[in-house]
């Protein structure tokens, strides 16, 4: 299939054409994430981000429905009620800018219309960026506290903990100046995210938390093998929708086309996250588990390291704190702090 802006819109008509003919208690459907932006594609593939909203209650919170292997659905549903309360949507950290930003494909009672208009209203208020930040890194330093409670083993679920931190952290920082950034792409916006606020010694700052300079093209290369062997072991009754069967080649091919660039580090976000998210899902004696523990000790997680690695947390979140209470300050909502 040809992936360009055309055919992706006759593709969100189709669904919401098909979709609506067959469900009566759709509200408003629109279209969110990365694809909205110029460079949507990314190794071949795309995920198209849409967003069902229903009247009523549903069972299903999100599907993925594959078309073709460069292209899937990532449908999530949510329920009406979900949007009653536009003022704490407006400053939701990754609601709020989803709304902001979408494109809406089906409204006919102008329900979602209504909501957008109200979001975007006053929505770069610096007091409401500052909350949307705010949230970010508090949620990042609630799992630090978490950590210096526990003492934690470099295990999968702590370090998905710990992988979610840093995520959230790096997103505090780019809330300030847009819109969360998506997972594939993460560590390609992220440098420029972090110089629009002239604060680029963060981006290296990152890179150490997920133990960047201690490898290259090679070794990761060798990583997407037991990669993909973790990934296609997962079990089908605790199988995460981000990690479905369909998205494999959504995420593989990508990892190739980053690999192949002048920037090959820039995979590791990607790689790591979801590689850990898998693991954190298999069975503890399942044989992928021994390539994904060998990777993240060339990454400096295990042993002593993760404890480096935490007390790196701590001294990251202070400098993301540092840096909203200074852009704050020269906004002068400092009041809010």
């Amino acid at each position: 299939m040809r992936i360009n802006r055309q055919s992706l819109i006759r593709v969100i008509h189709n669904t919401v054409d098909q979709r609506t003919r067959t469900d009566r208690n759709l509200i408003a459907i629109y279209l969110g994430g990365s694809v909205l932006g110029e460079d949507y594609a990314l190794g071949g593939t795309v995920d198209l981000d849409l967003f069902f909203v229903h009247a009523g209650s549903i069972e299903t919170k999100r599907e993925i429905v594959r078309l073709t292997d460069e292209v899937t659905l990532d449908i999530a549903h949510h329920e009406q009620s979900l949007y009653r309360d536009t003022r704490s949507l407006r400053v939701h950290p990754w609601m709020g800018p989803n709304i902001n930003n979408c494109e809406i494909y089906y409204d006919p009672s102008h329900f979602m219309d209504f909501t957008q208009a109200s979001v975007r209203g006053q929505y770069d208020r610096p007091d409401y960026i500052l909350e949307r930040a705010r949230k970010q890194v508090n949620s990042a330093r609630q799992i630090w506290f978490t950590y210096e409670r526990e003492q934690p083993e470099a295990g999968p679920g702590h370090i998905r903990e710990y992988l979610l931190a840093i995520r959230n952290a790096a997103n505090a920082i780019v809330s300030l100046t847009g819109a969360p950034l998506t997972e594939r792409r993460f560590l390609l916006n992220l440098p420029q995210r972090t110089e629009a606020i002239n604060r680029p010694g963060l981006f290296p700052g990152f890179m150490g938390l997920i133990g960047a300079p201690n490898i290259d093209r090679e070794i990761i290369k060798s990583w997407l093998q037991p990669w993909e062997e973790a990934y296609e072991s997962l079990p089908a009754d605790s199988l995460p929708p981000r990690l479905h069967p369909v998205r494999k080649y959504y995420y593989l091919r990508a990892f190739n086309e980053l690999l192949d660039s002048d920037q090959p580090n820039t995979v590791l976000w990607p790689l790591i996250s979801t590689w850990t998210l898998a693991v954190y899902h298999l069975p503890s004696n399942q044989e992928p588990l021994e390539g994904w523990h060998s990777a993240l000790d060339k990454l400096g997680f295990l042993g002593d390291g993760f404890t480096a690695k935490i007390k790196a947390l701590d001294a990251f979140l202070d400098q993301v704190e540092e840096t909203i209470d200074d852009w704050a300050a020269a906004q002068g909502v400092q009041e809010l702090i």
